[in-house]
């Protein structure tokens, strides 16, 4: 039973840093900018369609992920200076009804460009195989180690960025007041742009990499966008670390909770309907605990500094 409770923190620990991926261009996006942005996980869908796309090209996986990730940032670029610049003047009701559209236009572009069937990416040889963690007793996927592992090294990478670079400061600052970060020399506009282009980068990044595990299909990003929303309404609307806490916390509720729930139910009732209502718990405690935050603390766990 501890094994099986240590693998499923480990596979919440994965699912919360493929969250934190999305949720991290989101809060961006929305913190810094000031843009409802309903058509985030068009962009994930889009990177991981071309991710899928580029490895039936070229036949290996890290090259047609870093291809996903470079075009799904200039779709992003492209996006930003057509529509979403002239998207920030305007009210967050145009922006949800014009992102919402934007999601149908994604959705039926990719139908007709890629088709209606699902595709399917291969993980690396080299990482199909399991990683003995407990001497015969655990072992556990090596892809999902690495995703691990990535989303880790994502999360210092924009801790780095945000806090202790120039750029970040600029970002903070046009988080806090853009007007007086424009009069102080900052360049709003690129500024804009840059922040949205990772957004997009992070997506391909978080859809490339969950490609060998789920199906690449049309409307997954809608799937995945209620839960990115959810993390950045518990951890803190344009936080980076509320983001990252958010994001594990929602992770390990889906995952671990869903275990627990499942083996207590288990106990008053017959296994089939304790695996459906267990599931049906937890994913209602994550809502739960986001209407806790909305109402006790409005601002997030770790609201964004001034």
């Amino acid at each position: 039973m501890g094994y099986l409770i240590i693998e499923q923190m480990l596979n919440g620990l994965q699912y919360g840093l493929m969250l934190f991926l999305l949720a991290a261009g989101l809060t961006l996006v929305f913190g810094i900018m000031d843009l409802i942005n309903l058509a985030h996980g068009s962009l994930y869908m889009i990177g991981a369609f071309l991710a899928a796309t580029f490895f039936q090209m070229l036949g290996s996986f890290f090259p047609a992920l870093l291809l996903a990730i470079v075009a799904t940032a200039f779709i992003g670029f492209i996006l930003e200076r057509l529509l979403y610049r002239k998207l920030q003047t305007m009210s967050h009701l145009s922006q949800v009804l014009a992102t919402f559209a934007l999601i149908l236009i994604a959705n039926e572009s990719i139908k007709i460009i890629f088709g209606a069937q699902p595709l399917m990416i291969s993980m690396p040889s080299g990482l199909s195989r399991a990683i003995e963690i407990v001497p015969d007793e655990l072992y556990y996927p090596a892809y999902r180690m690495l995703i691990i592992g990535v989303g880790f090294a994502v999360a210092i990478g924009l801790y780095l960025l945000v806090n202790k670079t120039r750029t970040g400061m600029w970002m903070r600052a046009g988080a806090s007041n853009r007007e007086m970060a424009a009069v102080m020399g900052v360049r709003i506009k690129p500024l804009f742009t840059l922040v949205f282009v990772l957004g997009a980068a992070l997506c391909a990044l978080a859809g490339a990499l969950l490609g060998p595990l789920l199906a690449v299909t049309i409307g997954m990003g809608e799937s995945i966008l209620i839960p990115a929303f959810q993390v950045i309404v518990i951890g803190g609307i344009g936080s980076m670390r509320g983001a990252l806490i958010g994001s594990l916390l929602v992770g390990m509720i889906d995952t671990v909770g869903k275990l627990l729930l499942v083996l207590g139910l288990g106990f008053i009732t017959d296994p089939t309907n304790a695996g459906t209502l267990g599931s049906t718990l937890a994913s209602l405690s994550i809502s739960v605990l986001m209407v806790a935050v909305l109402y006790f603390r409005p601002q997030g766990l770790f609201p964004a500094r001034g």
